[in-house]
């Protein structure tokens, strides 16, 4: 029997000299090993920076420990869930590794939810304790006769900060008055610092974990659009942490200070993995931004930061190349800059490029793959339009819809084995068996390319494909094309229903020249693209509908469509 092109793995050939082809599975240990060996080796470290104050892997440590500690004192035990509803604060990584190291699983939660999808993902979850920052205090009380939680824990924005930090806390109150009223029962909700002093009072706890154990609930609307859960052990997350750190080369023995911007939400898997754990791995500092939307303040932040990684989506670099003082910022000391998250788009690369002197390095994961399938080398002269290569211990196929491989160069859905992959749906076998191939690989949802050289490329998502008349049409591609008209500050595609073509394209646009016209970008797009993709209608914004990471909601704008 021919060997197939997945059996041969030709990414495998181009892989940079000395990255292997498989990692050592089986040694990886859990995230409470991880931990344990960063706290061993780096306690007098930086581990975190928030709001101009630093902690220390000792002061993490210490706090991560007596969370656990108070969790244990609450009778949670191995298995329970904790949901965690914060932006990138301090309190936020030492509760996510005081519930690890309590035995439990982290349940990740998007602060921004209404109290309708707070409600559906927790009990969902069948969460006992929530951590919340208290800016989101009043989502969780409006919630709370549907909810079945056991302690609500009330953390401000400067807790685990010394006096800096509750200044910082007082001011989010007072001066900025951003905490609407709220109200819990008495004895419900204790605050993050009183939990903490308690904890640091009780027995030291460390719960036997084992790699399968499962260490996040991470939601997600998947392949579907249904909300679900992907069930990410420790293996998952150990192993996505190690092949970063082999594809990118790095150590926590060389002793270099490294700090990575952390401006994607840590409840984010991206964030999570790619700059939480796979730093605190190699000793690293992670800049927190709780809020990367107030451009100034992130401005602000960047130019009094000396930082060697930078993490972002799009339309976060988008915003800041767009930015009047984005010259004020060094970025001299960068190593490489890493995107995912959604597609990045070629005016965006170059304008980054020009403006930073770094190229961006594109990778590709998602939630249930711990996130990252493929990434590019690190050492990227210019932004390549791919995804790079699949990571060691990594196989990928494209597949078409009998479910057979395609020929080499074409179109197809991108499926994935590895050791990142998730253990499955939490409660819903239905959507794993419908998420699996016959042969087990994890069935993404997009449409890619595996090209000769082993690179794979990303054409879009399958449930965002336009049938115009019988033509596939792609949105990332006319996005691309219309990006890069001067007038155009951000754009999406969608289709919508037609008459006469079943489909027609329509581009949403915002604009940086408020003169640009219909008909000007009209015909600039029919310059670059053949007939049927050129958009048949433009729709113009003031912003366009993002998830609280970035990523432009073509839904929205699909479940919103312009007038006849």
């Amino acid at each position: 029997m021919a060997e197939t092109r997945s059996a041969a793995r030709p990414w495998l050939s181009a892989y940079p000299s000395g990255i292997p082809a498989e990692i050592d599975v089986a040694g990886l240990g859990t995230l409470v090993d991880l931990f344990e060996d960063c706290m061993a080796r780096s306690g007098g470290r930086p581990a975190l920076r928030s709001f101009g104050a630093e902690v220390s892997y000792a002061a993490l440590g210490a706090s991560a420990e007596a969370v656990a500690a108070w969790l244990a004192a609450q009778g949670l035990a191995k298995g329970d869930r904790v949901a965690i509803m914060m932006p990138n604060v301090a309190a936020y990584p030492a509760t996510i590794f005081g519930v690890l190291l309590a035995g439990c699983t982290v349940v990740n939660v998007n602060p921004l939810y209404t109290p309708r999808e707070l409600t559906a993902q927790l009990n969902d979850a069948g969460a006992r304790v929530l951590f919340v920052l208290e800016n989101f205090a009043h989502t969780v009380a409006a919630a709370l006769p549907d909810l079945n939680l056991e302690r609500i824990v009330l953390t401000g924005p400067g807790d685990g900060l010394g006096l800096k930090g509750r200044l910082i806390t007082l001011a989010s109150r007072h001066l900025k008055k951003a905490v609407p009223a709220y109200r819990f029962p008495e004895g419900l909700a204790p605050r993050y610092e009183a939990v903490v002093r308690a904890g640091r009072g009780m027995p030291k706890v460390r719960v036997a974990v084992e790699p399968d154990d499962l260490a996040f609930l991470q939601y997600t609307g998947g392949t579907t659009g249904i909300a679900k859960a992907a069930m990410l052990t420790h293996r998952n997350i150990m192993a996505n942490v190690e092949q970063c750190r082999i594809w990118f080369r790095v150590s926590a023995e060389d002793g270099r200070a490294r700090v990575m911007i952390t401006a994607l939400p840590l409840y984010h898997i991206f964030a999570l993995t790619c700059c939480f754990f796979f730093f605190m791995k190699v000793g690293g500092c992670c800049l927190l931004i709780a809020n990367p939307r107030d451009a100034d303040g992130f401005i602000k932040t960047l130019k009094g930061s000396r930082f060697t990684h930078f993490s972002g989506v799009n339309t976060l670099f988008n915003l800041l190349i767009n930015h009047p003082r984005i010259g004020e910022v060094d970025f001299s000391n960068l190593d490489f800059v890493i995107a995912g998250g959604m597609a990045v788009q070629a005016a965006v690369a170059e304008k980054w490029k020009a403006i930073t002197g770094s190229a961006i390095v594109e990778g590709y994961g998602l939630s249930e793959t711990s996130p990252v399938v493929c990434v590019n080398p690190p050492d990227l002269a210019e932004w390549s339009g791919t995804i790079g290569y699949a990571l060691p211990s990594t196989d990928v196929s494209i597949r078409g819809l009998d479910g057979r491989e395609v020929a080499e160069g074409e179109p197809g859905e991108l499926c994935v084995q590895g050791p990142q992959v998730m253990a499955g749906y939490w409660k819903r076998p239905d959507e794993t068996a419908r998420a699996t191939t016959p042969d087990g690989y994890f069935r993404t949802g997009d449409v890619a390319v595996l090209q000769s050289d082993g690179q794979v490329r990303i054409v879009d998502r399958m449930k965002d494909m336009i049938l115009v008349s019988g033509f596939n049409v792609y949105p990332n591609e006319i996005e691309d094309v219309l990006a890069s008209h001067p007038g155009v500050l951000e754009c999406a595609v969608v289709g919508a229903v037609h008459a006469e073509t079943g489909e027609m394209v329509v581009a949403h646009v915002v604009r940086r020249d408020g003169a640009i016209t219909t008909d000007a970008l009209r015909s600039y797009a029919r310059e670059q693209l053949t007939g049927y993709k050129v958009p048949r209608r433009v729709v113009f914004h003031d912003a366009l509908p993002k998830t609280n990471v970035g990523k432009v909601l073509r839904r929205a704008l699909r479940d919103d469509p312009p007038g006849p």
